[in-house]
């Protein structure tokens, strides 16, 4: 199917009330480019570490409303203008010109699917999209397999930063480990841990979305999981089996929907769940996050245990391990891969 895509020049002074003029014209989604720079508080909240180098803000911005192909542009174009000179007196609509241009439908949430194939993490990990097929070489018929949809969650393990934790996994991990993934977008992680030999994991994410995501990647890998967002109504993984009430199977994992830096009591209901603290707490995350989380993470984490933290631009790797000493960790080690790093501590 193709669509048509009207590209309209206006002023990012109009942008609030060109969304009120796509509702009023029944446009129910819309486009928009602009050179305005992120707030520091739009940078927290979408957890981006390294901003994009953009051209000056002029004040120019274009908004991009996608329509039938039959649709009558210049009747559309006359509607917005008409709509335009009612805010008129409240702001500059710039030159209102419009672009048309006839596009292909494209699946643009999967589009990326094609570029996505197995990969090696190391000699024995191998990380491989559910949708691909894959044949082992000779002499890897032994792979540990990773199979992996991470959707619109982050983590198909193939940014550097996923690889480190994988790798610090592996290095950490000696068998019967409780591992808390806080962050776990696609549930990879949690999902290594437990191939690796992890007895049980708990992946934790603020976005609804990674949740259900991990919890059907634990599905596709063959481990048993649910998702529970109130934490206090799950028994406490101590050194025995923890079985499913449902099906009265040995559960490995579960997944909950929340923020252990914000909320205080749904941290200390994560901190419950492991009765005496987790063994390993690996968070992918971001520095300016590990940061902060740092000072939750030894509530969790029992005396000795390890915290893997990644995501770090090598920038800020100085500004993370003194967060980590602050809050009794001592650093243990840290892993390089090309600009990014993961700083490992254990809880004293």
């Amino acid at each position: 199917m193709k669509y048509k895509k009207l590209r309209l020049k206006t002023t990012t002074q109009a942008l609030d009330y060109m969304g009120a003029i796509a509702m009023d014209l029944g446009l129910e989604g819309f486009e928009i480019e602009d050179n305005v720079p992120l707030t520091a508080e739009e940078k927290a909240s979408m957890f981006i570490d390294i901003l994009p180098e953009l051209p000056p803000d002029e004040g120019v911005a274009y908004v991009s409303f996608y329509v039938e192909p039959d649709t009558d542009e210049a009747e559309l174009e006359g509607r917005l203008r008409d709509e335009a000179a009612d805010y008129a007196g409240f702001c500059d609509f710039g030159e209102m010109s419009l672009e048309v241009s006839l596009t292909d439908e494209n699946d643009w949430i999967n589009n990326w699917k094609e570029f996505f194939k197995p990969f090696r993490i190391d000699e024995q990990i191998v990380i491989k999209p559910t949708w691909e097929a894959y044949t082992p070489e000779e002499g890897h018929e032994g792979d540990l397999v990773i199979e992996i949809d991470p959707g619109t969650a982050f983590g198909t393990g193939a940014h550097e930063t996923t690889k480190l934790c994988i790798l610090a996994l592996k290095k950490y991990l000696k068998g019967a480990e409780r591992v808390l993934d806080i962050g776990c977008g696609s549930g990879i992680l949690s999902i290594a841990a437990l191939k690796l030999g992890a007895a049980f994991a708990v992946g934790i994410d603020v976005d609804r979305i990674a949740v259900d995501m991990s919890l059907e990647n634990a599905e596709v890998n063959h481990i048993n999981a649910v998702i529970k967002d109130d934490l206090s109504d799950f028994k406490s993984i101590t050194g025995e089996n923890v079985t499913d009430g449902n099906n009265g199977d040995v559960l490995r994992a579960v997944f909950s929907c929340g923020n252990v830096i914000s909320d205080e009591s749904y941290a200390g209901k994560a901190a419950e769940i492991f009765r005496g603290g987790a063994d390993i707490v690996v968070a992918n995350i971001l520095a300016d996050v590990i940061i902060p989380l740092s000072a939750v993470v030894p509530g969790m984490l029992k005396k000795g245990g390890v915290f893997i933290s990644s995501g770090i631009i090598n920038t800020k790797e100085e500004a993370v391990k003194e967060a980590l000493k602050a809050n009794g960790f001592e650093v243990a080690e840290v892993m390089r891969m090309n600009d990014w790093v993961s700083v490992i501590g254990t809880c004293k």
